[in-house]
């Protein structure tokens, strides 16, 4: 059975590639984490699709048939312009899927207030392709974004329960409320923000 590949920036997507194996085990997985190159959140659009496609090259050369974009910075720069331009040419037959949409078709159905946060990379943030997504299944909902810049290091460097660490939490997650205080969901909108890190 040929892998299923799962791409993210760092070791974030592992928290992805851990869900995936508990609910289908009977695959094969191949991870590959550009720690090298973290963080993909500052960097340019330009230089974040080079690095995604670059990566899914190589998934595709190790016989995936399916990779996954386990990065929102990634899936939000990148993934439109290789399922669009890029796949065809590579491997017509092969498909790469994002997180973004996944996501966005289900978080309606947690807020009761309408009122949703977004804590994300800049890159992400800036894309607004979380916005679109969600608003085209739930275009009621009133959507506020937060990039945190300082999470992904934090993480990446593994000084996410070190001292002063909080601060940088606590900080973005107070200025997104103070914008909007009927907010009662918060997506965690970076595979590196997902709970096993900052637990």
């Amino acid at each position: 059975m040929r892998p299923i590949g799962v791409f993210d920036s760092g070791y974030g997507g592992l928290t992805v590639l851990k869900e995936f194996v508990r609910q289908m085990p009977e695959y094969d997985y191949l991870y590959l984490g550009d720690n090298a190159r973290a963080p993909y959140g500052p960097r340019s659009f330009e230089t974040v699709y080079r690095y995604t496609l670059e990566c899914v090259q190589w998934l595709l050369k190790q016989d995936c048939p399916l990779v996954i974009v386990a990065c929102n910075t990634a899936s939000a720069k990148a993934l439109r312009s290789i399922q669009q331009k890029d796949l065809e040419q590579m491997d017509p037959v092969a498909r790469v899927l994002g997180v973004i949409r996944p996501t966005s078709e289900i978080i309606g159905q947690f807020t009761k207030s309408g009122h949703i946060g977004i804590l994300a990379t800049q890159g992400t943030v800036h894309s607004g392709s979380y916005e679109i997504e969600i608003k085209k299944e739930f275009p009621q909902l009133v959507i506020e974004q937060e990039a945190c810049p300082m999470w992904v290091p934090l993480i990446e460097n593994n000084e996410q329960h070190a001292e002063g660490a909080d601060y940088f939490v606590k900080k973005h997650i107070n200025q997104i409320l103070q914008r909007d205080p009927e907010i009662d969901t918060l997506l965690l909108a970076c595979t590196h923000h997902h709970e096993n890190y900052w637990s």
